[in-house]
């Protein structure tokens, strides 16, 4: 498994007890879907070990020490922007019909979808409540900035579920999908705690560009592992993305290909019926086999490397600088 480098384990401890004691406020039903859905506790409520990269809240911390001031400044950034993702992943879940989540059988599948899509808007709740019992200039930046990336995810999320009922997809169309349902949250992540601590609007607008592009290489190697991810460590059934005939980018790239493999995985995808084994290897073979595979993974790493050259512009201190590339190094080079 891919080693978590120290800037992701650094304040977690500080996040984690924020989280619970923020989750507090909610009715006791609603929190302890909240509570397994985190990971804190199992289906009948007793004490769980905690599952997830916590990336995002690590890296709402280490953007307050870019702007000079303390991991603290940025932990209410930290939780909401934790509890976004969370709130999506709640209802993800549900509408892709994924029934495991981190190795356990997902929330909806637990506690029913009501309760899930409940658990889910109280957590969005609490996380603009969050940045709202701040009364700072920092706190009004950052609360503006969530709720433009929340509505950013929304929309990519919109547009992810059109896709599933269209033939065809441009890799365009694509790219700016997951720019809004994954990179708009990572640039906020990436900046939140540098607009709590007030810092200079060069520096936030460079690791917002950088949590763009960050977002974007996320999305890819999350792409690359819905098809090729070892169940085992992604949680998730084998070449489950093609199971559910998910317009991913690997797969969007290979269907636009041009060659008969591309026509080949089209007639696949446009299939109704239930994909046996067979077919899903073959699908993957397909996707590689038109360029897909090898795009995606390259794609990568370029947006890694355009990510670098914000932080080059940032004017940031080199070492705080070199822990955000070490983050970047770790979301390419991960393998769940």
């Amino acid at each position: 498994m891919t080693a978590v480098p120290a800037p992701i384990t650094d304040g977690r401890a500080l996040v984690d007890r924020a989280m619970r004691d923020t989750a507090d406020r909610l009715d006791p039903l609603t929190r302890r879907v909240v509570a397994y859905h985190l990971g804190w506790t199992d289906a009948d409520g007793r004490p769980a070990e905690a599952g997830g990269k916590a990336l995002r809240p690590a890296l709402a911390l280490l953007s307050a020490r870019a702007a000079g001031t303390p991991y603290e400044t940025a932990l209410p950034g930290a939780v909401a922007v934790e509890f976004v993702h969370a709130f999506s992943l709640l209802h993800d879940d549900l509408m892709d019909g994924d029934r495991t989540r981190r190795h356990r059988p997902a929330a909806w599948t637990v506690f029913g979808p009501s309760a899930a899509i409940l658990g889910g808007d109280a957590l969005l709740t609490l996380a603009a409540n969050l940045l709202l019992d701040e009364h700072t200039r920092g706190a009004h930046w950052a609360a503006r900035a969530l709720t433009a990336a929340t509505q950013r995810l929304i929309a990519g999320q919109a547009l992810d579920l059109g896709f599933e009922q269209r033939d065809h997809v441009t890799l365009d169309e694509c790219l700016a999908m997951a720019a809004d349902k994954t990179g708009a949250l990572l640039a906020c992540a990436c900046s939140i705690g540098a607009m709590l601590g007030e810092g200079p609007a060069r520096l936030v607008t460079a690791l917002t560009g950088f949590g763009s592009e960050l977002g974007l290489a996320f999305q890819l190697v999350d792409d690359l592992l819905g098809v090729w991810g070892s169940p085992g460590t992604t949680g998730k059934p084998v070449l489950s993305d093609l199971r559910a005939r998910k317009k991913s980018l690997p797969v969007v790239y290979a269907l636009n290909a041009g060659t008969a493999e591309s026509e080949r995985l089209a007639e696949l995808y446009a299939d109704p019926g239930t994909p046996s084994e067979e077919t899903l290897r073959e699908m993957a073979r397909l996707v590689e086999a038109a360029g897909g595979r090898d795009w995606a993974a390259a794609e990568a790493d370029r947006r890694i490397a355009s990510a670098e050259r914000y932080l080059d512009e940032s004017g940031m201190d080199h070492h705080i600088a070199a822990e955000f590339r070490d983050i970047a190094l770790f979301v390419t080079a991960r393998d769940h």
